[in-house]
């Protein structure tokens, strides 16, 4: 089911991942410094609005839907989700309208965020239909509607800049896109509450497993999203936008590569651990860690190399060099922020044990608003750097030293040694090449840093690198005689 997943889902990150990039490409150059810079405060805004009130219950139905094995205990799971999702949906912008009528923030910004909130609504709704056809195993109905909301997002949001709506329009394409589908998408979902009740037992149920892991995520994202207000309180509007910049080249990649393999294999691990116990999970779970490694660790070293030419290709003139400086070190913390958050803390989800959840992530995004709130005054943008490095480290050792007693997914040792090998070569064959600028360097140090790692890997057959490969290609044989 794991490979299956990675296979069928592969075609969504493609979509997403260029979509993240053509933001930053066509953002940066729409959007002034100071727009892109609200932008990314908004976003920031909207996403622990979103995660506190909706996430539990995008999470419930795709923890609960594979335990309802009838027509009517389902019917009664999409009822009582959908009942609560409804009463959240009109509380939410009566007060957001209070908050932002009374904030004391200026009005390109809160044009921003309660755009944002207003299609946090539409994203969270279409969300939750894209669950249950994640949690059913209807995979390519999944993927159409994600390429549709995340492609469609960014063309809508592009119309929105280019009209003169300011940092309100990635927020503002993003909820049209997911309102133009939920018309086709959501009768037919409502029609799945036929028959069913809405019990006060199991929201109880679903609130219990799904709130702690809801306050875990908004632990989560104020350990990526404090440093931004922390740098606008003590510098400027301009140098958050070149922080998220610099910030999102290297998260769009990894983050993406990150939730492409969860969602192949959250749902694999689940499946395997209700239909086989703790053994078949730990088959499927020592998959999945041992292909993130063989993927994510190049990955983020490679952003790192490139981060000079990436920036000058990618980012506006105004926002390219300091975004060249963030890059390198979200890279390293990337890395340990991707294994953490999709493989190490899925432990807690898989258990049910969700308050332990909030307790390890709690522990790093504290550490690291006192990091912030200590350095970024001294340093600036170094400090938020060197904050966000370090308790995204932090956060992975605590995370492995609290599920010993909850339940321990694998570490292929040999997977890891060997891809850390193969990729110590890679950095050393492109740190030896010139220095071009732009679009050449880029070329340059990516294919021969990829022509080198990929050899090194299949030489030492890393994570079975070369039995996956003969194994695809055997695959594909019939199709090719066809």
């Amino acid at each position: 089911m794991f490979w299956r997943g990675v296979l069928a889902y592969l075609p969504v990150n493609l979509v997403q991942v260029g979509a993240g990039f053509g933001a930053i490409i066509v953002f940066t150059r729409l959007l002034s410094p100071a727009d892109y810079g609200a932008y990314a405060l908004a976003m920031a805004v909207v996403s622990l609005v979103h995660t506190c009130m909706f996430t539990w219950v995008e999470a419930a139905l795709a923890r609960f839907n594979a335990a309802e094995t009838t027509p009517q205990g389902q019917a009664s799971l999409y009822a009582s989700l959908y009942a609560v999702f409804a009463l959240m949906a009109v509380a939410l912008p009566i007060a957001a309208g209070l908050i932002l009528w009374l904030a004391p923030v200026a009005v390109g910004l809160k044009m921003a965020i309660g755009a944002g909130l207003v299609s946090a609504i539409a994203r969270s709704l279409l969300k939750l239909a894209q669950e249950r056809r994640r949690a059913s195993g209807e995979v390519k109905a999944f993927a159409i509607l994600d390429v549709l909301a995340t492609g469609g997002g960014f063309l809508l949001g592009v119309v929105f800049a280019l009209i003169g709506w300011g940092a309100a329009a990635p927020l503002a394409g993003a909820g049209a896109a997911s309102a133009l589908l939920l018309a086709w998408t959501l009768p037919g979902e409502l029609g799945r509450l036929r028959g069913g009740q809405v019990e006060r037992a199991r929201i109880a149920s679903y609130a219990a497993y799904g709130l702690p892991l809801s306050l875990s995520l908004v632990m989560s994202l104020a350990l990526a999203t404090t440093d931004r207000f922390v740098l606008a309180a003590f510098m400027d509007q301009a140098t958050v936008g070149a922080y998220h910049a610099g910030y999102s080249l290297s998260n769009r990649t990894l983050d993406q590569m990150y939730f492409w393999l969860g969602m192949a294999g959250q749902p694999a691990c689940i499946a395997a651990l209700e239909r086989g116990g703790e053994a078949a999970l730990k088959r499927t779970a020592l998959d999945q860690a041992s292909l993130m490694l063989l993927i994510a660790l190049p990955c983020a070293v490679g952003l790192a190399l490139v981060s000079q030419p990436l920036a000058q290709l990618m980012v506006g003139e105004g926002l390219a060099d300091r975004a060249a400086q963030v890059t390198p070190w979200i890279a390293i913390g990337g890395f340990f922020a991707g294994v953490t958050t999709y493989y190490f803390n899925t432990a807690y989800s898989l258990a049910r044990r969700t308050r332990r959840l909030f307790v390890v992530i709690a522990i790093p995004a504290i550490s690291n608003i006192v990091l912030c709130l200590v350095l970024v005054p001294r340093y600036g943008l170094d400090g938020a750097l060197w904050a966000t490095v370090a308790s995204y480290i932090l956060g992975a050792v605590v995370s492995v030293l609290l599920a010993r007693d909850v339940l321990v997914l694998p570490v292929p040792w040999g997977t890891l040694a060997r891809t850390a090998g193969a990729t110590a070569l890679m950095a050393l064959a492109v740190a030896g090449l010139p220095a071009l600028g732009g679009l050449p360097e880029l070329l340059l140090k990516a294919s021969v840093g990829a022509g080198v790692y990929a050899l090194v890997v299949l030489a030492l057959d890393a994570g079975g690198a070369r039995s996956l490969i003969l194994k695809a290609l055997r695959g594909l044989q019939p199709r090719l005689a066809a």
